[in-house]
């Protein structure tokens, strides 16, 4: 009786240890942003940025490719208007996606004007016309808003469609702290999440995630919070990555997800390395993200929209095909989309 008691008490206090090593685990791993004296950091990288005579050196050094228009596909918005059933992508451009997910329209990053800018006169202007136009949409019920870069975030964009939707507007979701300035745009039905928040609609939970990236917007380095975005749903699981550098931070996200059934990586803007790297990563730093979150399959994006840096716009794409081919990737694990293509899933 005695010894029964005692391995009673040892498998208790075993177990114990294990709930509460596994409570600190989590604790320590799926944490919130930090947010000190009034900034944003990242999980793995230390805040510095770059100077302005960093930034400077890159503009002055850079030897600026050609641009590249590339060919639109011709799509079917009917279809995509009228599609209740089947999961579907269409790359409209850059970081935009329609992802049809059980009936569900969303759209990550929307960027359907012309330029990347604060201004309509000037700055980045797209090379390729978008493969939907903000008239050939269906209604949206999500939008997801990654940071507040110009190129991620466009003012337009967002008031055409909410005006388009005054009636049924659709629930955007970004970063802490960034609900403010959509307001200020118009949109009504706006929700903040941090890191590893989620929230749900019908049978779809949206995960805030996070990746290594930074905002500025106006002058206001790192004050709201960047972040990637998990679509989840009981038979399916995509992750839309938004703008990153490569960080241990997928391999967290791997961790508490299990894998990705799609995931939807950026593969451009990535040169100069030593200007880039911290923040955009490179083809073959997608292809390890892909990895590390144990993607079934990957589409590239951030590429092939706006001339943003110094690499040729068509080399990502390129590399990406014979980094796959070299790093043994299956067929079609990993590819690029055509502008405007639609894929069913």
């Amino acid at each position: 009786m005695f010894r029964r008691n005692f391995l009673k008490k040892i498998l208790i206090s075993t177990i114990g240890v294990i709930i509460m090593s596994n409570k600190l685990l989590a604790k320590e791993i799926f944490n919130k942003p930090v947010f000190k004296d009034g900034i944003f950091y990242n999980n793995y990288i230390s805040h510095k940025m770059a100077s302005f005579k960093e930034f400077w050196k890159w503009r002055k050094e850079s030897t600026k490719p050609e641009p590249i228009s590339f060919p639109l596909v011709k799509n079917d918005p009917r279809f995509l208007q009228q599609n209740r059933t089947k999961k579907t992508l269409t790359w409209i451009g850059h970081a935009s996606f329609l992802l049809q997910i059980d009936g569900i329209n969303i759209l990550t990053d929307p960027h359907l004007t012309k330029r990347a800018s604060p201004v309509i006169f000037a700055g980045p202007s797209r090379t390729t016309p978008p493969g939907l136009s903000i008239e050939d949409l269906p209604a949206i019920d999500i939008i997801v808003i990654s940071h507040n870069h110009y190129d991620h975030l466009d003012y337009q964009t967002i008031l055409q469609i909410t005006r388009k939707q005054k009636n049924n507007q659709p629930l955007i979701l970004v970063p802490f702290k960034l609900k403010k300035l959509l307001k200020s745009f118009g949109a009504i039905n706006v929700k903040e999440l941090e890191w590893w928040d989620n929230t749900k609609y019908k049978n779809l939970t949206i995960h805030s995630v996070p990746v290594q990236h930074w905002s500025n917007r106006s002058f206001n380095t790192n004050k709201t919070l960047w972040c990637g975005w998990i679509f989840e749903t009981k038979d399916f699981k995509c992750m839309f990555v938004g703008d990153t550098g490569y960080s241990k931070d997928f391999l967290t996200i791997q961790k508490k997800f299990g894998f990705m059934d799609l995931a939807l990586i950026p593969i451009g803007a990535y040169a100069p390395r030593w200007f880039m790297k911290d923040h955009h990563c490179n083809v073959e730093e997608a292809i390890q993200i892909h990895k590390d979150l144990k993607s079934k399959h990957s589409v590239a994006m951030h590429w092939g929209t706006f001339q943003l840096t110094d690499e040729p716009m068509d080399e990502p794409p390129k590399l990406l095909k014979k980094f796959s081919a070299e790093k043994n990737l299956l067929n079609n694990e990993f590819i690029s989309m055509k502008h405007g293509e639609t894929k069913v899933i």
